[in-house]
């Protein structure tokens, strides 16, 4: 039986309870979890990918040994066959959400019909939380205790006082 590798992809700008809470379900549910932190050019995120990637890392350390941290750019279906993925892992939030994933998921399964999309819900504790949220609301010095990992609230602090 081949073992199924997914795809969990994202700018994780900065990575959330919410996005380790769908990792941490994805690893019961997968063979291996890919977390793929994207390089969109076009955006101007806080962390580069390469940070973002080493948070990733130094959160999860050796407690999940079934996730493997890339960065990739370009065509998500491209990387996924590089990659022997079959899964595509995404979050949904919101209707909103859904809509904009669903018009995704279906241009992915148009270039590559072998690879699926599951689509996953955050625990209830997070399903409206958001990277962009984290941010805003640090920067306007609101608490983020409890919504992302205390290395997250370190990084964050460091990244906005050299701003």
């Amino acid at each position: 039986m081949r073992k199924v590798v997914a795809i969990y992809p994202g700018s994780f700008d900065p990575i959330t309870n919410g996005h380790l809470d769908i990792i941490e379900r994805g690893t019961r549910l997968f063979d291996e979890l890919i977390v793929a932190v994207l390089v969109n050019t076009e955006k101007a995120p806080l962390f580069s990918a390469e940070e973002r990637a080493d948070m990733i890392q130094e959160i999860l350390g050796n407690r999940a040994p079934k996730v493997r941290i890339a960065t990739f750019e370009g065509l998500l279906v491209t990387f996924a066959q590089r990659q022997n993925a079959r899964v595509i892992v995404r979050g949904i939030r919101a209707v909103s959400d859904y809509e904009y994933e669903l018009q995704m998921a279906l241009m992915n399964r148009r270039m590559q019909p072998e690879i699926e999309t599951v689509f996953m819900m955050p625990s209830e504790a997070y399903s409206y939380l958001s990277s962009r949220l984290v941010r805003e609301v640090f920067r306007f010095g609101g608490t983020i205790d409890g919504l992302v990992p205390p290395l997250v609230i370190e990084r964050l602090r460091s990244k906005l006082v050299r701003l």
